[in-house]
């Protein structure tokens, strides 16, 4: 009689191991990865009349078309490093909602874009859907972009410093240093970036956050 109830014993602390080692795996795999690590917020507008211009690149009528008087659209909201790129499509990326895309078109001017965006950096927030793209929208109407910058009836040219300094004029509230340009090869204004806390105060750039090497940048009038 001992031996078969030792048998039992054993296989019924065998079933509880294997039961428990199991119940660990499964409570690996449901925990949450962590969110990827950034340090700041770029918020990036995008100059309209230059991109259009440029011959790559996808020219949406609503953007590029004549008499829209479109200048500075919103690019993204970018995590960003402190001395590098931020970390870029970090998940799967379902597809935005109608309601987001229509409240977030008057900002990003195609869905193609806001889905885009959604992937590539929206991912890396941390945030959902609907709050990245809140915070996209508040962190572009905090910034006051000047109507003779944005709306320009005939062909400018500035330093990237001019155009940093007319920005940092307009937003009185910003460091100076929160501002910063790209620009394309043949000199025509790509970008203006603006640097922000994870909260979207604003704050100073950092070297990650690029500048346009060029000695003046050129901004075509609004079509």
């Amino acid at each position: 009689m001992r031996m078969p109830i030792r048998r039992t014993f054993v296989a019924a602390v065998m079933v509880c191991l294997l039961l428990s080692g199991r119940a660990d795996a499964a409570s690996r795999k449901k925990k949450p990865a962590a969110s990827p690590q950034f340090s700041y917020y770029l918020l990036v507008l995008s100059y309209a009349p230059d991109f259009c211009d440029q011959p790559q690149g996808n020219k949406d009528p609503r953007e590029c078309g004549a008499g829209r008087h479109v200048g500075f659209v919103v690019h993204g909201l970018w995590p960003q490093g402190e001395t590098s790129r931020g970390p870029q499509n970090c998940g799967p990326a379902r597809p935005v909602s109608q309601a987001i895309i229509q409240a977030t078109l008057k900002y990003v001017p195609t869905e193609s874009l806001i889905q885009h965006e959604w992937a590539a950096h929206g991912t890396c927030s941390g945030l959902s859907a609907a709050d990245y793209f809140a915070a996209l929208r508040k962190a572009r109407d905090s910034v006051t972009v000047p109507t003779d910058v944005d709306q320009p009836t005939q062909k400018l040219q500035f330093s990237p410093a001019q155009v940093e300094s007319k920005l940092a004029a307009a937003n009185p509230s910003f460091p100076k240093t929160a501002f910063r340009t790209s620009c394309y090869k043949d000199g025509e204004l790509q970008e203006v970036r603006i640097c922000l806390n994870k909260d979207l105060s604003p704050r100073a750039c950092g070297p990650s956050a690029g500048e346009c090497p060029l000695p003046n940048v050129v901004l075509l009038p609004v079509r």
